[in-house]
């Protein structure tokens, strides 16, 4: 199974928030071992709102699949202790800014002195050369200064940020690919050359990623793209249409799909005028042909729209809110939402992994830890010393 690809792998995680949570997720979810390290009072996304019984739902939609074991790293023994686990890991990922686990000796070179094979990767807001190495970063920020708000929003409208943190996810992304390219590299070559490798995962360069596009086209033609609300830059038309009830989002760019819109809308003087004609003159007169089109589409409501397009093959679809989505077939079908019982917050439902083979069944993921709740566990297991049992830090 998908979820079994990388049993026998350590993953010692030393991130918090989002986007290094979201690496070593997708670690766990593909059957790594992660044992999670933060501090006695827990990583910082576990303060972050909503709650339910205390408990961050942020932090337990990133941490499922791990195992927490709390330790303070001002502490010299216990900084040992981590690096004692970090020796034994094939890969370790870490979050902090560019600086502060060298400072903590638990840095690249520091783990790679005893575990020469160790898989280490680091996300940060950007990167770990540069000039702006040491500037911190959260998501908000990052789609700000990569130039995502830029091009997200109305026109006239003030800048705005994408609501779920984009950029975030896709680091931790990039972060996991790299760790998975390293194990790759790693079986390859075979144990008896066993390698390390330093994974950059930069939120700067991911951000930058999600627009290769759009920056394809500046580089071409020098003009920095412009805010046109939910059109494609590169079609139309490609945008949310207004109905009678509600909203589509349609795509029937190719002239195939235009001339079926324009049949299905009972306006085929489109087909002729010279300002619609090409999709050149479409995306010129956009505001126009978008009049013109919702001028037809808000005498009907969505649902005799969607069944009309569907019937000719215009690509389309709701625009829903997440009520109108967890409800859709395509939801229940693919199986995204998961039920778990944490022993505090109690039986939740979570969204699942999208990681899944043809005809597999994901497993739902264990509830995430709370602080320090595999401490012992994870301390006996690996051999270090340890005592008071009851106390979650067991050092």
């Amino acid at each position: 199974m998908l979820g079994d690809s990388l049993n026998g792998i350590r993953v010692i995680d030393f991130t918090q928030v989002a986007a290094g949570p979201v690496c070593t997720q997708t670690l766990a979810d593909l059957g790594a071992d992660v044992v999670k390290i933060e501090a006695p009072t827990g990583e910082l996304c576990r303060a972050l709102a909503p709650f339910v019984q205390g408990q961050s739902l942020g932090f337990m939609a990133l941490n499922g699949n791990k195992r927490s074991v709390a330790l303070d790293l001002k502490n010299p023994q216990q900084r040992e202790a981590a690096l004692q686990l970090a020796a034994d890991a094939d890969v370790v990922v870490e979050s902090f800014r560019p600086g502060v686990m060298q400072r903590l000796g638990l840095g690249y070179e520091d783990v790679r002195q005893r575990n020469p094979g160790v898989i280490y990767c680091s996300v940060s807001a950007y990167g770990q050369e540069g000039t702006w190495q040491h500037k911190p970063g959260v998501d908000g920020v990052l789609q700000a200064v990569s130039g995502l708000m830029s091009v997200t929003g109305l026109p006239e409208a003030p800048p705005c940020k994408v609501q779920v943190p984009v950029v975030d996810m896709v680091t931790g992304y990039v972060a996991a690919i790299g760790v998975l390219g390293a194990l790759a590299r790693r079986r390859r070559d075979g144990e008896g050359d066993r390698e390390g490798q330093w994974i950059d995962a930069s939120m700067f360069a991911s951000a930058i990623a999600l627009q290769q596009m759009s920056f394809a086209s500046y580089f071409a033609d020098g003009v920095p793209p412009a805010r046109i609300g939910s059109a494609a830059p590169y079609a139309a038309p490609n945008e949310a249409l207004r109905c009678a009830d509600g909203w589509i989002m349609l795509a029937a760019y190719h002239p195939s799909r235009w001339e079926a819109l324009c049949g299905v809308l009972e306006c085929p003087g489109l087909l002729t005028d010279p300002r619609f004609r090409e999709l050149s003159g479409r995306i010129a007169h956009r505001r126009e042909l978008v009049q013109l089109l919702e001028e037809r589409m808000t005498r009907r409501p969505r649902a005799e729209w969607l069944k009309r397009f569907e019937a000719v093959d215009i690509i389309c679809a709701p625009i829903n809110d997440y009520s109108e989505v967890i409800a859709s077939p395509a939801f229940a079908d693919a199986r995204l939402s998961e039920t778990v019982r944490h022993p505090i917050a109690g039986e939740l439902t979570l969204p699942g992994t999208p990681l899944r083979a043809v005809g597999e069944v994901p497993r739902a993921r264990r509830p995430a830890p709370l602080v320090g709740e595999h401490t012992c566990e994870v301390l006996r297991a690996a051999g270090i010393a340890h005592d008071n049992e009851g106390d979650t830090t067991c050092l």
